[in-house]
């Protein structure tokens, strides 16, 4: 097996920005974007977000390429979340997202900065690098 140290800081926002992200609903997604992650053997550090967009910091392997990570669980979390039947609406993220590479070194930064969502845009602390989404109006 290759030696890899691959770190990702991605984000992604909600179809249209609603501020579905809370509560057992902000549980479910989190709950699957955990267990397909470990199916296809990503390394969640950390998952943060406030009401209409999500972060997650993400080791990914050097056999898979990022889009397809990323789709991966963007695609299992909005599934999984719709077919629960626990919410009146149809769940979608917007297309794209936005990825930063992270070194070793700033991997702790990006941890706390992920972990520290909610406080961060109370605070208008956020770093804009960090908060692009890459789709439209993100």
């Amino acid at each position: 097996m290759p030696y890899w140290r691959l770190y990702y800081h991605v984000v992604w926002a909600t179809k249209g920005r609603e501020p579905w992200l809370s509560g057992e609903l902000e549980r479910m997604v989190y709950g699957a974007i955990l267990g397909k992650a470990k199916d296809v053997h990503l390394k969640v550090h950390a998952i943060g977000n406030v009401d209409d967009h999500i972060h997650v910091v993400v080791s990914i392997p050097p056999s898979q390429s990022v889009a397809r990570a990323v789709a991966l669980i963007k695609g299992v979390s909005s599934h999984y979340v719709n077919t629960s039947g626990k919410v009146p609406w149809q769940f979608a993220w917007q297309e794209g997202y936005g990825v930063v590479s992270v070194g070793e070194r700033s991997l702790r930064a990006a941890i706390e900065y992920v972990r520290g969502q909610r406080q961060h845009h109370a605070e208008h602390t956020v770093h804009a690098l960090y908060e692009t989404t890459g789709s439209t109006g993100g």
